[in-house]
């Protein structure tokens, strides 16, 4: 028997987890009791030791990694008035945290004797201040994670201990906002941006066997978008719509999706191919986004967006062909846009697309000062443009660097210039130290409204299977398996297909060993 026959289910699990350690405490009294302690449920009889927070006293948490969820306080004594803050870092549960996309900060009344349950966010840390009159006596508080529970098929590990925690953190950043819908940051925006999807689409396929969320996702925004419009209201994101969709075709073969939106599909193109004029120059019309490093760069946006076109024009020619349509119109977009070819004007973000698409090798580019102008968006592409060892040293130097700073999840933007004198985001602030939190950032990610584990930044785990491990999909149904261990000694590793799971393992000496799952082809280069 079903009780709610038209309900819509949640796709994920709550999961209960102990707080690891106490960051800092005034006016309380056994504040240890709440670590390590794995009781849920109020007790009312024989409660063996309690903590108990005075007026004016205040204790701030660390459960040891960042979750989504919440935390459910078990208490004796009340009512008392809480105030609640909730951090990605420590500077943002003892600051005051910006009010957008989803509440890290609420003033509670708790009953007597009973649970309180509170919070819908991305966070590691916890402040909670008694702003009553009279001391909160708690039995134990504990995080609440209400994440999909999904399991991790894939695999990256390699002779680079770095290179194994960066992958391993890169797909938790993207589980993390795995949630309704694939949202581009669980904290902030908690939305489906289609312009952020294909990074994210692709982490999530190297890692996990189970994705339904990409095509509920895919589903989602078509139904948002009216047919021609463009999606989240920016033209270039239904460039984005296109090729993630063909590269979720090749991973999952998921014919019957493509084909049912089939003559969606066909619209956007159609109407998309008209975007080219005569001399092969792309105009598209406003509103256009490439990235917000280059959103003050006209020169710099422009060709990075032609690139985008030939890039989603290229994809759409071969989805047209695989469900059998006409594709001479798109043949026609794409010679002009490649008999027009503009300059990157030395920005590494339309220098990797111009490379990735065969229009211009801006390699050198991207090697000039190759830490520096690096985005956590973009940083997907720029690794794929460049040589494997390059783009080896590229991830440890940019995403170490911010598990050098305590992150336990990948942030929406970071510098490396940020690091000089900076306090590890884990830490208490203190005088003297850069509070990288609250002080850096910049366009819409500054301060503590900076998203801490954003989708996108989820770029070195799909690089490292498809690069390393060498597993890519051509087409559906079609693999290629060519390892690359740039510098490192060995590797070994697992990518998820409907089929089963591709197994690869190689060393520097040319010994290798790959296991493809029986129905899918290999393809030889």
């Amino acid at each position: 028997m079903n009780f709610h026959s038209h309900s819509i289910p949640d796709r994920r699990r709550r999961f209960y987890l102990s707080m690891q350690k106490v960051l800092l405490h005034q006016q309380v009294e056994n504040p240890l009791v709440v670590t390590d302690n794995q009781e849920y449920q109020s007790v009312i009889h024989y409660c063996k030791e309690m903590m108990t927070i005075h007026p004016g006293g205040r204790i701030i948490l660390d459960i040891g990694k960042s979750i989504h969820g919440g935390i459910r306080l078990t208490y004796c004594d009340g009512p008392c008035r809480l105030r609640v803050k909730f951090g990605e870092s420590v500077s943002e549960a003892v600051n005051t945290p910006d009010p957008d996309s989803s509440c890290r900060e609420a003033v509670l009344e708790t009953s007597n004797f009973g649970m309180l349950e509170y919070g819908n966010t991305v966070f590691r840390f916890v402040q909670i201040e008694n702003i009553g009159k009279v001391p909160f006596v708690c039995q134990n508080i504990i995080a609440v994670a209400l994440e999909c529970d999904c399991i991790v098929t894939g695999a990256f590990e390699s002779s680079d201990k770095l290179l194994n925690d960066i992958w391993k953190t890169a797909v938790r950043t993207v589980h993390l906002c795995m949630q309704d819908y694939i949202y581009d940051g669980s904290k902030r925006d908690r939305i489906v941006w289609m312009g952020d999807l294909h990074p994210e689409v692709k982490g999530i396929c190297c890692a996990f066997s189970d994705t339904a969320i990409v095509r509920d996702t895919l589903e989602f925004i078509i139904r948002q978008t009216p047919c021609g419009e463009p999606m989240n209201g920016f033209y270039t994101y239904s460039c984005w719509f296109i090729i993630t969709l063909w590269d979720y075709l090749c991973i999952s073969s998921d014919d019957r999706f493509v084909r049912e939106h089939a003559e969606y599909i066909q619209t956007v193109l159609r109407k998309w191919s008209t975007y080219v004029d005569a001399d092969g120059k792309c105009i598209m019309p406003e509103p256009l986004f490439l990235d917000w490093p280059n959103e003050n760069h006209p020169q710099a946006k422009s060709a990075g967006i032609h690139a985008l076109l030939y890039w989603m024009i290229t994809c759409g020619i071969k989805l047209l062909n695989y469900l059998g349509k006409d594709t001479s119109f798109l043949h026609t977009a794409q010679r002009k846009l490649g008999s027009n070819i503009p300059a990157s004007a030395g920005r590494k973000a339309p220098a990797a697309l111009l490379t990735l698409t065969g229009l211009s090798d801006c390699r050198n580019i991207l090697e000039t000062d190759p830490f520096a102008g690096v985005s956590t968006f973009y940083g997907y592409y720029m690794l794929l443009a460049k040589e494997t060892v390059a783009a080896q040293k590229l991830i440890r130097r940019y995403w170490g660097g911010m598990l050098e700073l305590g992150a336990s999840s990948f942030w929406e933007d970071f510098d490396l210039a940020w690091m000089e004198n900076a306090g590890r985001i884990d830490e208490i602030p203190v005088s003297g130290k850069r509070d990288i939190h609250l002080e850096c950032g910049a366009y819409c990610y500054k301060g503590l409204r900076h998203s801490l584990s954003h989708g996108w930044s989820c770029s070195p785990a799909p690089f490292l299977s498809e690069r390393c491990l060498g597993v890519s999909f051509p087409e559906p149904g079609k693999v290629i398996v060519k390892p690359d261990l740039g510098d490192l000694q060995e590797l070994h590793g697992q990518v998820p297909t409907p089929l089963g799971i591709i197994t690869v393992e190689a060393d520097c000496r040319g010994r290798k060993n790959i296991v493809i799952p029986d129905g899918l082809i290999l393809v030889k280069e």
